[in-house]
């Protein structure tokens, strides 16, 4: 359904977080063609995202939740804080549900998914900006299965048993990255990312660091549920 735009107001003010520059390009060009909204800033880190959040004092951030190496749930919890009014919408290419659960625990007002079409997006935005939630229907439907008890989990393999910053350091895990690169991404001790990991092994039931890995690059890339046969645990 074609989205209708908000009337009454001057025009909203958006800024566009994204680390890939054709993508935030593409994403602040579709909300300047809008007759209610306008693309007042751009960032494409965390600390970019909290300077120009700050500066322009925005109606809405549309927020990419993988910045570089990271996500970016902490930094849903620290712009409600430092600038309460601004609503944040992630768009993301995450389709799992435990981040569209965990963003909105953080604070987000809604969650989209990049691969949707444009009038979702269009919606999406005036949705929240309308003081509503929004989640794609997609994840919304596994959601509420998984609320009344239809579905076993979210369907994330036990993924989301993680705290916030296990799974971060999972995802970082599946991407390829070491723990000294997670480490110094992180700004953690290598010792902190050690206790991580044995934490995740053992929450997710897995046997070794190999078996780790490949639980966590196959979440990363979304191939079916990491193995043909549960792991145990030693």
């Amino acid at each position: 359904m074609k989205a209708a735009p908000l009337k009454g107001r001057a025009k909203r003010r958006v800024v566009v977080v994204d680390d890939h520059p054709l993508l935030r390009e593409g994403v602040m060009q579709l909300v300047n063609r809008q007759s209610d909204l306008t693309c007042c800033g751009e960032a494409d880190s965390v600390a970019t995202a909290e300077a120009v959040a700050l500066a322009q004092q925005p109606d809405l951030m549309l927020l990419d939740l993988r910045l570089g190496h990271t996500d970016a749930l902490d930094l849903i919890g620290s712009l409600r804080q430092q600038v309460p009014q601004m609503a944040i919408l992630v768009i993301s290419q995450h389709d799992q549900p435990v981040y569209a659960q965990r963003a909105l625990r953080a604070g987000a007002r809604g969650y989209v998914i990049k691969q949707q079409a444009t009038e979702e997006v269009l919606s999406a935005i005036r949705t929240v900006l309308a003081g509503q939630i929004y989640l794609s229907r997609k994840l919304g439907v596994c959601m509420l299965g998984a609320l009344f008890g239809r579905t076993r989990d979210l369907g994330d393999g036990g993924v989301e048993r993680l705290s916030d910053r296990e799974l971060q350091v999972f995802g970082m895990l599946g991407a390829g990255l070491g723990t000294v690169k997670i480490a110094t991404e992180l700004k953690l001790s290598v010792k902190t990312i050690e206790t991580y990991r044995e934490t995740i092994k053992h929450k997710l039931g897995l046997r070794d660091a190999a078996d780790l890995v490949r639980h966590a690059t196959a979440w990363v890339e979304r191939r079916p549920p990491y193995s043909s046969e549960p792991s145990a645990a030693k």
